[in-house]
């Protein structure tokens, strides 16, 4: 069996005492309030499969409402009018106060995502504090330019904010994705409609009431729980939202386009799909490549270091602990929820049926929650759907490569373009591999280095736009050009 279960200590024996669910409504100009229908969906317990609460389900209507307190704080607010440097005094406040909470939040990412309870503290959370104060600082710094006309003109450019931002957030990384998106959205004085995924919701809820006791005002921020199909819907084909940010499938983000385009053409970023590969060449350090590998799903090892290699993912695999998410013990928690964890289970069926070899793993874990156990794959060809499709899940394929011209061709015959990782001691290897993937970011000798400062974001149908950086915060400006004569100048 691949990976030891921690599952001794059940949900209600937890080694953590979970705080009690504080923020269940949806959260419309500055109050939490019910959905118009009164609806609301559990909010589940990946551990066990079970209710943790219920939320308020929004719906067009509340989308509505939401749009409306939004459009009016960016219309006739102070958040866009303020200098910049009031704008990011707030966001410093905001992020102090995240970081006063850090527990709190990181136990609703465990408890609602199942993500490990030590690393939302450690990672996570503190990365939201470290994104809205770098942001925060960018936000006195929007600067257009100066133009030198001819014919007798000045002109000058302004950096305005686009307006109201709808933003449509996965559940692998609630509160990173959050922030990723309302960090440069803020700052540039924009207004926001943030619908959390359906599976995620409770961080999301957290931090609308962090951002009101922080001091933004009534309808700058507001979160609408709900499903894709429904309020992410409303959404997309809103008429008074001036844009649209969204990470997710690259089948939703198809729809998304589609609804942006029919409705009033509103500009669109996506971060979609990856299946990013991970080259490994033979001068590589083995214990190192082993290390970094476990986050990738698509791993091309050089033909010289292949077996010895799946020998030590092997043991790498056996020795790892799956569990309770709240146990520091634990380096892989549940997934996020039934669905997730059936498609998965379904993708390994896939695996096998097609003809690869399953190493290690492949089954559920326990019979209570949504764990699986951490499974490999070899003898994996292209045309596999393990291959070519992005699975969300710890199962990896591993393939066999003789050349760096053959890891190249392999790596770029996907329809993503997200990411890549090379492992190599060579420069020379280095430099013309990370040029030649057709990819939104290289990592070199590290995988899923991610930092705001670097920009990040995909080629191909892993989507446009950049997450993350100065080139994030541009995304919600418009560039305005201003022209008036000059009449009787000395020079032109």
């Amino acid at each position: 069996m691949a990976g030891e279960y921690n599952g001794s200590s059940k949900a209600s024996e937890s080694v953590f005492k979970v705080p009690p669910i504080k923020f269940t409504k949806l959260f419309i100009n500055g109050n939490f309030v019910d959905s118009v229908s009164g609806k609301t969906f559990e909010a589940i317990d990946p551990r066990t499969g079970e209710a943790i609460t219920r939320v308020s389900e929004g719906d067009k209507e509340d989308i509505d409402l939401a749009v409306k307190a939004a459009r009016q704080a960016f219309d006739h607010g102070p958040w866009p009018r303020m200098s910049g440097s009031e704008r990011g005094r707030i966001m410093m406040k905001f992020a102090d106060l995240i970081e006063e909470n850090v527990e709190e939040l990181a136990a609703l990412d465990a408890i609602n995502g199942g993500k490990l309870f030590s690393h939302c503290k450690a990672m996570d959370i503190p990365g939201a504090a470290r994104n809205l104060r770098y942001y925060a600082g960018a936000a006195d710094k929007i600067h257009g330019t100066v133009l030198k006309l001819s014919k007798g003109f000045q002109g000058y450019t302004l950096r305005e904010p686009i307006g109201v931002v709808g933003s449509i957030i996965p559940w692998n990384f609630p509160t990173i994705m959050f922030f990723m998106k309302a960090g440069p959205a803020l700052a540039a004085g924009c207004t926001m409609v943030v619908k959390p995924a359906e599976q995620t919701p409770l961080s999301a809820l957290y931090y609308a009431h962090l951002a009101k006791l922080a001091g933004l005002p009534d309808g700058v921020l507001n979160v609408v729980n709900g499903f894709g199909e429904t309020a992410g819907a409303a959404i997309s084909s809103h008429m008074d939202i001036d844009k649209v940010t969204f990470t997710g499938s690259t089948e939703v983000g198809r729809k998304i386009m589609t609804a942006a385009a029919a409705s009033n053409l509103k500009p669109v970023s996506l971060e979609l799909g990856g299946k990013s590969p991970l080259l490994i060449f033979e001068d590589a350090d083995i214990d190192q490549a082993g290390e970094i590998c476990v986050a990738s799903s698509r791993v091309y090892v050089q033909e010289g270091i292949y077996e010895i290699f799946v020998k030590k993912l092997v043991e790498k695999a056996n020795a790892w602990v799956i569990g309770d998410p709240f146990d520091f013990r634990v380096n892989q928690g549940p997934q996020t929820d039934k669905k997730q964890f059936e498609k998965i289970l379904s993708y390994i069926e896939h695996g096998k049926r097609e003809g690869a070899t399953l190493l290690t793993g492949g089954k559920r874990l326990g019979s209570k929650g949504f764990y699986i156990e951490p499974t490999i794959f070899t003898d994996v060809k292209e045309d596999m759907t393990i291959a070519k499709e992005e699975i969300f899940g710890p199962v990896m394929s591993l393939m066999k490569f003789k050349t760096m011209e053959e890891a190249i061709k392999r790596a770029n015959n996907t329809t993503y373009g997200l990411a890549a990782g090379v492992i190599t001691k060579n420069l020379n290897v280095a430099n013309t591999v990370s040029r030649s993937i057709r990819a939104g970011i290289i990592w070199l000798n590290c995988y899923t280095a991610f930092d705001v400062d670097c920009p990040y974001g995909g080629y191909k149908m892993s989507g446009f736009g950049r997450e993350f950086g100065l080139d994030a915060l541009n995304q919600y400006l418009q560039i305005k050009s201003i022209v008036t004569p000059i009449h009787d100048s000395p020079w032109h």
